[in-house]
């Protein structure tokens, strides 16, 4: 009988999807509803991670979404949306850890936030909008080069 070293079990599981913060102003309402433009929406995504039970495998993982419509120097509405969710992720190397958590988790939250957000524009009596899917493959790739780039100068 051979006696080998036996691969670590991998486990990738999500254990709970939580808002944890949201907040929707329109400041100027209900004169905004009359605009007969479109307003400008920007919108601004951010991702963090952090242990909760490092031992456990458990970290939190909060996507952050902000969407502000603008018409002209006005604001039409700001919504903020942090959508957390604890994540169970283990037998994995630290790189794959990394990345598992600020692309895959990315991709579990989205949905969530998407929804989150749209609903709360439709229910403060504008159009739903809607977020376009996110390459956060890509972002992650501009975030190692841009550490790179720092290391290097």
């Amino acid at each position: 009988m051979t006696e080998g070293k036996s691969e670590p079990e991998v486990v990738f599981t999500l254990e709970r999807i939580y808002l944890k913060d949201v907040s929707f102003e329109a400041p100027n309402s209900p004169a905004s509803f009359g605009a007969p433009a479109s307003p400008q929406v920007e919108i601004q995504l951010g991702l963090t991670h952090s242990a909760v039970q490092a031992e456990q495998g458990l970290y939190e993982v909060v996507l952050a979404v902000t969407a502000t419509a603008r018409e002209q120097a006005k604001t039409v509405f700001l919504v903020e949306v942090k959508q957390a969710g604890m994540f169970q992720i283990r037998g994995v190397p630290e790189d794959v850890l990394a990345r598992a958590l600020e692309t895959t988790c990315g991709h579990a939250l989205l949905p969530f936030a998407r929804e989150v957000v749209n609903d709360l524009v439709v229910k403060g009596g504008f159009p739903q909008l809607l977020i376009s899917p996110i390459n956060f493959e890509g972002l992650y790739e501009q975030k190692l080069a841009h550490q790179k780039q720092q290391v290097v100068q």
